[in-house]
């Protein structure tokens, strides 16, 4: 009788079939259990250890490959040691079966994690709190909760046939929500990682979040050239002390203070394995100007090299999407408003919040630019021109070579430009699977229709009373003539759930792997700022030295608060994508580390908390 291969008696058969092949392969170095003599498949998941995924692939534990009593733990000098005679073809092979599964049983032996919720779409009926945009609503925007269903309905069945079932209310489609189901060959899968429990709809801490992204709508246009602790710019101002009000404000303080030149800058949410959550303002993401380096200065790119100049929207009311009741609700149920964004016909540099939302709208190659920007040398008869020439990162292992040089294969130029294309999918599946299959939090947008709904409809959702004590909603009402909160994009947000954010865990992921491969310390040579005067041109930048790892990591906060800027996103879903991100590099660079034949001691970064780390 056939046995079905994803069944338990089939997974058990493949582990032995695989153990039997092993004994073939000579030299044998691997394990001589991969996956457990009598585990199931079923076992193994339903097991949860400890400590948080994210802690064990961060190097909290001792390394995978230290012996311990009672097994056989294969060596990583064991897997890359070839013969030492004329090369051997099947023993390459056999050298790389071997990396393959043992980079499957290390990762598989990372524990899976609890993913508690915050508990608020099975306390409210009406799933006010839940993500239910594209689905059909009332006309307080409540969802039709037939249609709700048949959405949990294909979410439990993980069968294809099912998400076609999904009642839909327009013509918009939910975003790839079988996506995060895809099993990752590299790195760890969606399940083995966790991040924070979000705020509650009624929290304090929710609410500081809303007004957070209400005052960057606000101040959108103001440039953030005049975001200093001595500005007179009333607005920057009131926001300042609107925030300093708020006792549950998670954003960057100085001395327990919100300042100007703090205002929307980075943060990162770790959770450990009791499920403590702790916030950090990113390494360098408070010194010098608000913008990174990495998205200002040209990108050298081989025979060619470009100006970072990009299309802005341009500073008119009618940029400012679902601030109209009526087409507010049409968004929420899928429908399309027909509008379109308006572009000032002259490109320019990143210098507001309006830009800042664009650039995440619609995003260049950031990385890999960056990735080109860091390789290639300064330009000396030009100093906004060129590269910054950042050296590898120490523990390179080509960097005291007498007779090699890295290249595309490993190590070099070309390994860092597709190493980061690499691992962003991976990531995006981490956050798809939380936002799809465990937490499901209501966007920004929608909340906001929670708040105009109580003020002019009477409502009494459980909105906390910080929001209402916030002149930030006087300022909307007297601008749009309603509560809701403005959007930068026509479509809103995405149709899948706030949290945690895409773009935000692609950046976490891919500057992880720009820290681990170039010398985070250095100096960038000749940092540049867009003249106030002319935004289309550079001028040298005075003050604080930047360094590239504080600039990566400005450059993950730029894209990332950008979605938020644009009023789709909170801070806490920034914040623990970048941390999630992070995981999920450090899981590939794991894996990669397993491949090289070069004597490399492994790749050394600081993490977004602060804390260096060795893989």
């Amino acid at each position: 009788m056939q046995v079905d291969p994803n069944s338990d008696q089939g997974f058990e058969q493949n582990a032995q079939a695989n153990n039997e092949i092993d004994k073939l392969k000579q030299p044998r170095v691997a394990s001589r259990r991969f996956f457990g003599t009598h585990a199931s498949r079923r076992s193994f998941l339903g097991r949860a250890g400890l400590f948080s995924a994210a802690s064990v692939v961060a190097g909290v534990l001792d390394s995978p490959f230290s012996s311990k009593k009672g097994e056989d733990i294969v060596q990583a000098q064991d897997i890359n040691r070839l013969p030492n005679r004329p090369f051997d073809y099947k023993s390459f092979v056999n050298r790389a079966y071997r990396v393959r599964v043992e980079a499957a049983r290390l990762q598989q032996s990372i524990p899976i994690p609890p993913h508690p919720t915050n508990g608020d779409e099975a306390k409210y009926a009406n799933k006010i709190a839940t993500d239910t945009r594209g689905l059909p609503h009332n006309k307080l925007g409540e969802v039709d909760l037939k249609a709700y269903q048949s959405f949990i309905n294909a979410l439990n069945s993980e069968d294809p046939n099912e998400y076609e079932k999904i009642i839909l209310g327009g013509k918009r489609k939910l975003l790839q929500p079988l996506g995060p189901l895809a099993v990752s060959l590299s790195g760890l899968n969606a399940t083995q990682l966790t991040i924070p429990v979000p705020p509650t709809l009624d929290s304090a801490e929710q609410a500081a979040e809303f007004l957070e992204i209400a005052w960057q709508q606000l101040l959108q246009d103001i440039p953030f050239s005049e975001f200093h602790n001595n500005t007179t710019n009333p607005l920057i101002l009131a926001a300042v002390q609107d925030l300093n009000r708020l006792s549950a404000f998670k954003g960057p303080k100085q001395n327990g203070r919100v300042t100007p030149e703090l205002l929307f800058r980075g943060t990162a949410i770790y959770v450990n394995a009791s499920g403590a959550t702790s916030y950090y303002t990113l390494p360098g993401v408070d010194v010098g100007p608000y913008v990174s380096q990495f998205l200002l200065r040209p990108v050298p790119a081989g025979t060619q090299s470009y100006l970072q100049l990009n299309r802005v929207p341009l500073a008119i009311p009618e940029n400012s999407f679902q601030t109209n009741y009526n087409e507010w609700l049409l968004v929420q149920n899928g429908g399309d408003s027909g509008r379109t964004i308006k572009f000032d016909p002259t490109p320019r540099y990143f210098i507001n919040g309006r830009d800042q939302s664009e650039i995440a709208h619609t995003p260049p190659p950031v990385y890999t630019n960056a990735a080109l920007i860091l390789l290639a040398k300064p330009a000396l008869d030009n100093l906004l021109a060129g590269g910054v020439g950042s050296p590898y990162n120490p523990g390179n292992p080509y960097n005291n070579s007498k007779t090699q040089a890295s290249g595309s294969a490993t190590f070099g130029p070309g390994y860092s430009q597709s190493i980061i294309s690499w691992v962003s999918p991976h990531a995006i599946r981490a956050a798809y699977w939380q936002k799809y299959y465990v937490h499901r939090r209501l966007r920004a947008e929608a909340y906001g229709g929670l708040v105009h709904n109580n003020k002019v409809n009477k409502t009494n959702y459980p909105i906390h009373p910080d929001v209402f004590q916030s002149e930030a909603l006087d300022r909307f009402f007297s601008k749009n003539k309603s509560y809701l909160l403005p959007q930068a994009f026509p479509e809103g947000a995405p149709f899948h759930s706030s949290y945690p954010g895409g773009a935000s865990v692609s950046a976490g992921a891919s500057v992880t792997i720009l820290k681990a491969l170039f010398d985070e310390n250095y100096v960038i040579p000749n940092p540049v700022v867009p003249n106030p005067k002319d935004p289309t041109q550079l001028i040298p930048y005075q003050g604080p030295l930047l360094t590239v790892g504080g600039e990566l990591n400005k450059l993950a906060a730029n894209i990332g608060l950008g979605r938020d800027s644009a009023g789709i996103h909170w801070r806490t879903d920034a914040a623990a994508s970048l941390a999630l991100g992070e995981a999920i590099a450090i899981s590939i660079l794991k894996d990669e580390k397993l491949t090289f034949r070069e004597k490399f001691q492994g790749f050394t970064f600081t993490k977004f908390n602060g804390t260096r780390i060795t893989i």
